[in-house]
């Protein structure tokens, strides 16, 4: 019977299971084994969050450009230039230049105290050559005036200018021999008076030209036409210019050279075809 209860308890105490042995340890007990225990070495690529919260915030401080050089300032020492002006001048090239050259060379080849006798032959700028077949009296306006009265040799038109202002309205003697020659030598030569742009503004100066009536300033009207019109045909305004300054020259220059009209007619068109 005790085999028997013994082998009985044997049974059961197999059958149960085992339970765990549990060991209370106070916690005091672990404070001091982990501050007994080795620390574990730290990397370096770590660090610590109270090292990162004792650090102070970084102030980056702003940066200020770096200076720019002021340019350096060059002194040129002064340069002396010796200009050599040629004898032939500029051309004019606008109306109003071209005008200002017409004054110059009335006033040049005009006297200011010029006079003249009845019979004489004296040259009207618009009208060409004229005989003085008087000199009257007027009274216009309550004052008396003197006056030449010229007989126009192309037209047979009378004209009356005043004697004290003969000179201002560009009345002048016909031209000698020698500045005869020197007309010719004008349209002779190969240059163009006016090359500026458009045609209307071409036409503009030529016709300023023209009414000048400066003899240097007509022949170069007479010249630039005849030339023209071998490139081209010109059109009315320019055959308009080339007879007004064909007429206002012919004359002038068959009585300054003593020729007739005819004679210096042929000269002129020599010049053209030669």
């Amino acid at each position: 019977m005790q085999r028997l209860q013994s082998n009985s308890s044997r049974s059961t105490s197999a059958k149960r299971p085992a339970t765990k042995a549990t060991t209370k340890v106070a916690p005091k007990t672990i404070r001091k084994a982990a501050a007994s225990a080795p620390a574990k070495p730290v990397s370096k690529n770590t660090v610590s969050v109270k090292t990162i919260a004792k650090k102070k915030p970084v102030v980056v401080a702003p940066v200020a450009p770096p200076p720019v050089a002021a340019p350096a300032r060059v002194e040129a020492s002064p340069v002396t230039t010796t200009m050599t002006v040629s004898p032939v001048s500029r051309l004019p090239t606008s109306v109003p230049e071209v005008k200002a050259a017409i004054e110059r060379q009335i006033r040049a080849s005009i006297p200011k105290d010029v006079t003249f006798m009845v019979g004489d032959k004296a040259v009207h700028p618009a009208h060409g050559v004229g005989e003085v077949t008087a000199i009257e009296k007027r009274d216009i306006g309550g004052q008396v005036s003197e006056f030449y009265v010229l007989k126009i040799l192309e037209k047979g038109m009378k004209v009356m200018v005043p004697t004290a202002a003969a000179g201002h309205v560009g009345l002048r003697r016909i031209m000698s021999t020698s500045e005869a020659e020197e007309i010719l030598e004008t349209i002779r030569a190969r240059e163009v008076a006016v090359d500026v742009q458009p045609w209307s503004r071409r036409f503009r100066i030529y016709t300023e030209m023209v009414n000048s009536g400066a003899a240097s300033e007509i022949a170069k009207v007479f010249r630039d036409m005849n030339r023209l019109k071998f490139d081209k045909d010109l059109s009315f305004g320019e055959r308009k210019l080339l007879d007004q300054a064909r007429s206002l020259l012919l004359k002038e220059l068959a009585f300054a050279k003593n020729q007739s009209e005819a004679e210096m007619a042929k000269d002129l068109q020599q010049i053209f075809t030669s």
